[in-house]
């Protein structure tokens, strides 16, 4: 294989196990792997973690990954992709749902950039029901959140979203 980059974009609000698992899967299949952390002012009520702490939750969770570099964006994913020099979009999907709306944007990408790629991986089975609502929901109630999210991280949800925990 030539020597290939690809990009994960994502929120990542917080990291959970489920991304670092595509983190690691897309990793084994590429050179190099940029993990595009995006701004997403766009979601409903702004994010838990700002865009420098869910950087820094990333690096903590991937520091034991080589070939694996976090970088904040804010811009269109096509020109991030052609900053960092990517020639593939990694998208993690979990069930149809999320394939629906990853295909509309895969298909919006290609419109904009047709030299880049998509490329979907399914969560493995222990991952298919995660997701970062899913966490911040359990830790907000005092649930356990171990497994859920790397142990590199997880201290730093339950202190945001359960203090005294």
């Amino acid at each position: 294989m030539s020597e290939t980059r690809a990009i994960i974009p994502g929120t990542f609000d917080p990291v959970t196990s489920g991304h670092v698992d595509i983190i690691e899967r897309t990793r084994s299949l590429y050179d190099e792997i940029v993990v595009a952390v995006a701004l997403s002012p766009e979601k409903g009520g702004g994010t838990t973690f700002t865009l420098d702490e869910r950087v820094r939750l990333l690096e903590r969770a991937t520091e034991k990954l080589s070939g694996v570099e976090i970088r904040p964006f804010d811009t269109l994913l096509v020109d991030f992709a052609r900053e960092v020099g990517a020639r593939v979009i990694v998208k993690g999907l979990r069930a149809v749902s999320d394939f629906e709306r990853e295909f509309q944007m895969a298909q919006l990408n290609h419109g904009l950039e047709d030299d880049i790629e998509t490329m979907f991986i399914m969560a493995i089975p222990d991952y298919a029901y995660l997701s970062s609502s899913a966490v911040k929901e359990i830790a907000r109630h005092g649930g356990p959140v171990e497994g859920l999210v790397p142990e590199a991280v997880r201290t730093a949800v339950v202190e945001r979203l359960h203090p005294g925990r």
